[in-house]
C-alpha cells in the first residue's frame, strides 16, 4: 500500500496535480465515493488519483504475468491500452473528459509544455507504436528496456494525455522484468528529469536520462535495504 501511495503522489505531482498522500490512501482503501459527494465528482485532482489507482492495479496484473516468465514486451503491447483506459476512466465518466480519450491513440497533434521537442504527427503514431513494441521485445537487457522504453514512449507521445504516467508505469514493468525494485521518480527531481528527457529528445543524447534513471533505481534499492 505504501509503495502505491508514494508512487501515485509523486507521479501525479510531476504532472501538476494537487494531491495528498491522505487522499490517495483514502481512494486506495475504497472509502472515497464521489457519488456521495458532488464536489469529489468534479475534482480533477481526486479523479486523477482514482484513475491512477485503477491503472496501478492493472499494471500490477501485468507485472504478475511478467514475473511468471511471460515475455515483457508482449505483455506491455497487449495490456498498455487497459492501463490507459483505467487511468482516465473516472474523468470520462464524470464528464470532465470526452469519451474519445478512451478510444486509443491520439488523432490530433500534441505539444509538450515548456519543451522544445514536438512529438511526431498523429498519423505516424499507429506506425510507430508496433515498431516500438517490436524493439522492446527484442531487447535482452531489462535496464535498457526500462530506459529506452520510457524515453521512446514519451518521445512518440501516443496519447493525448497521460504519457508521462504511462511511461513511468512501462519503465517499472521493464525494471521488474530484470528483478529491479519499483522505482519512484520524485517530484523534487522533476526539473532534472525533464531536462534529461529533453537532452535525449532534442539533442539525441540519452546518457543524462540513463544516468538519471540509474540514480533513481539505486536510491530505491538503498532505501529498500534499510527497511
Amino acid at each position: 500500500m505504501h509503495e502505491h501511495i508514494e508512487d501515485a503522489y509523486h507521479s501525479l505531482s510531476i504532472e501538476g496535480y494537487r494531491v495528498t498522500e491522505a487522499l490517495i490512501a483514502k481512494i486506495a482503501s475504497g472509502k472515497w465515493n464521489p457519488e456521495e459527494n458532488s464536489d469529489d465528482k468534479n475534482d480533477r485532482n481526486a479523479l486523477a488519483a482514482k484513475g491512477y489507482h485503477q491503472a496501478f492495479v492493472e499494471v500490477r496484473k501485468s507485472l504478475s504475468s511478467i514475473l511468471e516468465r511471460s515475455e515483457p514486451g508482449e505483455v506491455i503491447r497487449r495490456n498498455h491500452h487497459d492501463w490507459y483506459r483505467k487511468l482516465f476512466e473516472p474523468s470520462v465518466m464524470s464528464g470532465i473528459l470526452e469519451a474519445k480519450h478512451l478510444a486509443g491513440y491520439r488523432s490530433w497533434p500534441v505539444f509538450i509544455r515548456y519543451a522544445r521537442h514536438v512529438p511526431p504527427s498523429y498519423e505516424s503514431v499507429r506506425d510507430a507504436m508496433p515498431v516500438f513494441f517490436d524493439l522492446i521485445s527484442k531487447e535482452p537487457e531489462a535496464a535498457v528496456r526500462a530506459v529506452l522504453g520510457h524515453f521512446i514512449f514519451v518521445y512518440i507521445h501516443p496519447y493525448g494525455d497521460g504519457n508521462g504516467r504511462m511511461a513511468r508505469f512501462l519503465m517499472n514493468a521493464m525494471l521488474a522484468s530484470g528483478g529491479y525494485p519499483w522505482t519512484v521518480i520524485h517530484v523534487e527531481d522533476r526539473d532534472g528529469y525533464m531536462a534529461a528527457l529533453e537532452q535525449a529528445s532534442v539533442n539525441g543524447n540519452i546518457k543524462p536520462f540513463a544516468d538519471f534513471i540509474s540514480t533513481a533505481v539505486q536510491r530505491q534499492m538503498d532505501n529498500s535495504s534499510k527497511l
